[in-house]
């Protein structure tokens, strides 16, 4: 194999060092150019996607026609040859991580890339496209992995043209393309043509992935992922995550369209549009990570003639046009009171620190009141620990937005309200039948957060924020209320 033979061997004028890396079509090795004093990267083409007799050809056409691309967002070829049946082209080594490996850093630290971030990144990438677009060059297998993000924060696109130079997309389904198949533009899976808009669905669907978490299609097999993206209406990024700017949804739609003429044109146009979109402001941080797309009821995004064959124009313009104010007739009462009235979300990490405040200020209120009236309150009323304990995790899950921190939060308020009391009154003996409503707490616990992750999944962040902030007050409330019971037996029996 040629990943266990070339390191150490010599490629024409470049001495084989190490290997960086592996793809589905190529090994990439550092490379050193002892009289030029130069390292590069050297991209061994894999030599079972070679063997066709006009493969040569097509190779020194391609690899030419790239090599001549002078972008600062684009690799830059240096050189190109075959030597003893080993296809290699020669680039210059760029310092830095793929956006596939940022995107799973963030993934790790369970976060998503900040939307200014996300903007800078395809403004840059656009910028790489319009120019190669203008010079005849379609790089037909964009994806993160051939995204470069340099030490210097640079974003620039790797591979261009090798797609084309190894034959399109005729060894797709075979598997050696399969980690593209997300990305894929439609025409380009079953047809195997393309053009600069393909190019701009599949920065669309990189897109989508970097706002959202997730690729929009996925399967288990070749031809289904490809149908999905012939066939399937895309999952609105709005139903993974509610909390996305409407003017970013729109430019995923758009780049998105199934048929290339609803798409954006050229990559200028799609520039233009998210450097109005960066003229807002927009948040600068990570952002917690959303549950899977797995359950989403989809809503279809109609392009071309299946768009011009809907009987109901109202619902065309006001459902599939993104420059439409949208109504949404079918939305239920509940769903529309819960947008009017549910809080805001708030950060996980200012949501903890609140509680820790809160939790500092009842405890210090409790000493004070308890040197004022010259009372033990913690003999009686220690139970409101248990109280703010909850609140801390009831206010995480307001930040988080999840329903199921309710679960340990339900579980301390009703301990909570058993152990208070028992402190307060002295009755442990009613313990004797207090303890059959524990598995009661606990199964209510986990009954009403698992109901609430039932709904639609658009509601469920609502619900979260909703039920974390009331259950937080809740418990702070009965935090208060216990010191002030306890100061009242505490004279009453002093």
């Amino acid at each position: 194999m040629a990943s266990q033979t070339l390191e150490g061997q010599t490629l024409g004028k470049y001495r084989v060092l190490d290997a960086l890396g592996r793809g589905g079509m190529a090994q990439v090795y550092r490379g050193y150019h002892p009289q030029l004093d130069r390292y590069v990267a050297l991209k061994v083409l894999r030599s079972d996607l070679v063997e066709q007799d006009e493969f040569l050809a097509r190779f020194k056409r391609e690899a030419h026609a790239v090599s001549g691309l002078r972008h600062p967002n684009i690799v830059q070829v240096f050189d190109f040859d075959v030597q003893d049946g080993q296809h290699y082209i020669v680039m210059e080594l760029l310092e830095g991580d793929t956006l596939r490996a940022r995107l799973n850093e963030y993934r790790v630290r369970s976060e998503r890339m900040p939307l200014p971030e996300i903007l800078r990144i395809l403004v840059e990438v656009l910028g790489g496209l319009e120019y190669a677009h203008k010079e005849g060059i379609i790089h037909r297998d964009i994806k993160p992995a051939n995204i470069m993000l340099t030490k210097r924060g640079q974003a620039v696109l790797t591979d261009f043209g090798i797609a084309q130079i190894v034959g399109s997309t005729q060894y797709t389904v075979s598997g050696a393309l399969m980690g593209t198949l997300n990305y894929m533009a439609p025409e380009q899976g079953f047809k195997g043509t393309c053009d600069e808009r393909s190019d701009i669905y599949s920065l669309g669907i990189v897109f989508y992935e970097m706002l959202t978490g997730y690729t929009p299609f996925d399967a288990d097999t070749p031809l289904a992922i490809l149908m999905k993206h012939l066939n399937d209406p895309l999952p609105l990024p709005s139903q993974v995550d509610p909390s996305l700017p409407r003017e970013l949804e729109h430019i995923v739609l758009k780049a998105l369209a199934k048929d290339p003429d609803d798409r954006y044109q050229h990559a200028g146009e799609m520039t233009a549009a998210i450097q109005q979109a960066m003229d807002k402001k927009m948040p600068d941080s990570p952002r917690p990570v959303v549950p899977p797309p797995s359950g989403i009821q989809s809503q279809a995004v109609f392009s071309g003639s299946s768009r011009q064959q809907l009987g109901d124009h109202r619902f065309a313009d006001e459902d599939t046009n993104m420059d439409v104010p949208v109504s949404r007739p079918q939305e239920g009462q509940v769903t529309s009171l819960l947008r009017r009235f549910t809080p805001k979300p708030i950060k996980p990490v200012s949501a903890v620190f609140a509680s820790l405040v809160v939790m500092t200020v009842v405890n210090l209120m409790a000493a004070i009141a308890g040197t004022i009236t010259d009372t033990n309150i913690f003999a009686y009323g220690w139970a409101f620990e248990i109280f703010l304990v909850a609140g801390l995790l009831a206010l995480i899950g307001w930040g988080t937005q999840s329903p199921w921190m309710l679960i340990p939060a339900i579980i301390l308020m009703g301990n909570g309200l058993l152990l208070a009391y028992s402190s307060i009154t002295g009755r442990w003996g009613d313990w004797s039948f207090l303890w059959m409503f524990v598995p009661l707490i606990v199964g209510l616990a986990i009954y009403l957060p698992t109901k609430l992750n039932e709904r639609p999944r658009e509601e469920i962040p609502t619900w979260g924020r909703i039920g974390g902030m009331t259950l937080g007050a809740l418990a702070m409330v009965m935090a208060c209320l216990t010191c002030s019971l306890s100061i009242i037996v505490s004279l009453l029996f002093r």
